[in-house]
């Protein structure tokens, strides 16, 4: 399939009713502290409140996330008119609560405990996601040059399970998309030899630009690992090294594999894609920002769906990952 295709992700749609309904129940969480243990509090509270079938299509998806391994939900509480300007800085984050941030929140906590990484942006739980002067070419979020694909923290012990991205505004040309390529539609294209290679402890993953020098490990790891059948993927296209020359051609493999499978689909505000990180990488299309408080912007946050596990990582049961 070729990688310019867009092709339709499973939707979970809102009625107006519903939209409603979960801009009331955000707009209860405002104001707020976002990172505040008290007001996550009350945001896990309110997720019990949220739209029936809202709740029902998050909960399936978390049971299994299907072939493509995205689920895109069409119409949450984004109100494009009354935005501020699009943040200009790499580094913006959301610590107040407004009603995206409590939108992404509650949904977070319907897959989970959200959760972030000290190293990425001061530890916020919910953050920006937008096109920074000067950083075009930046192999992350603040860049605007192709993203390749990559799973979100690949390097790290403790990856979330999920990755939200909720549209607050769409770029000037609706050309950016989100692409995604899910093992259960990659699997199968690749050779026995491949898959032996990919689940052999020959590979190191670094950690990304956005976390800095010094953090993760460089033990040689495999790219996939679990059941056969259906396993789960840690790789950065930019990140992952091969330290064999089988790896390095199960590497090469793997990459074209998800070039082929590759699906692309463009945000409108109100949507949120929500991407099950274990088994489906992701990236973004290229598009050209024009730095006038108008550009587009996505916010972000992680879901883990047994927080237990990293509690050695967590400081006073916290929901930041502190190394």
């Amino acid at each position: 399939m070729p990688e310019t295709q867009v092709v339709p992700l499973a939707d979970l749609v809102l009625d107006p009713a519903g939209t409603t309904d979960v801009d009331k129940l955000a707009r209860n969480l405002c104001p707020g502290k976002v990172d505040a243990p008290e007001w996550l509090s009350r945001a896990r509270d309110a997720w019990d409140a949220l739209p029936l079938p809202l709740r029902r299509g998050v909960h399936r998806f978390r049971r299994h996330s299907g072939r493509q391994g995205v689920l895109v939900v069409h119409g949450l509480p984004v109100d494009e008119a009354a935005l501020p300007a699009t943040p200009p800085a790499p580094d913006s984050v959301q610590r107040d609560a407004t009603v995206p941030a409590a939108v992404l929140t509650m949904l977070a906590c319907g897959l989970g405990d959200p959760a972030a990484y000290l190293a990425e942006k001061s530890g916020a739980l919910v953050q920006d996601v937008v096109p920074v002067r000067g950083k075009e070419n930046f192999s992350g979020n603040a860049g605007s040059a192709l993203l390749t694909f990559h799973n979100e923290n690949a390097f790290h012990r403790h990856e979330p399970d999920y990755v939200l991205l909720l549209c607050l505004r769409a770029d000037h040309d609706r050309i950016a998309g989100l692409r995604t390529a899910c093992l259960r539609e990659v699997l199968p294209l690749l050779t026995e030899a491949s898959r032996e290679a990919l689940f052999a402890p020959e590979f190191i993953t670094k950690p990304p630009p956005s976390f800095g020098a010094g953090t993760g490990t460089h033990e040689p790891q495999p790219v996939l690992s679990g059941a056969a059948d259906d396993p789960d993927i840690r790789m950065a296209t930019i990140a992952t090294t091969p330290l064999t020359p089988r790896a390095e051609t199960a590497l090469a493999e793997f990459g074209q594999a998800c070039d082929t499978t590759a699906r692309t689909t463009r945000l409108a505000p109100g949507d949120l894609a929500i991407v099950d990180n274990r088994v489906t990488v992701h990236g973004r299309t290229a598009f050209r920002p024009r730095y006038d408080g108008a550009d587009r912007w996505l916010q972000r946050t992680f879901a883990i769906a047994d927080l237990r596990r990293s509690r050695d990582h967590r400081p006073r049961d916290g929901y930041v990952l502190t190394r």
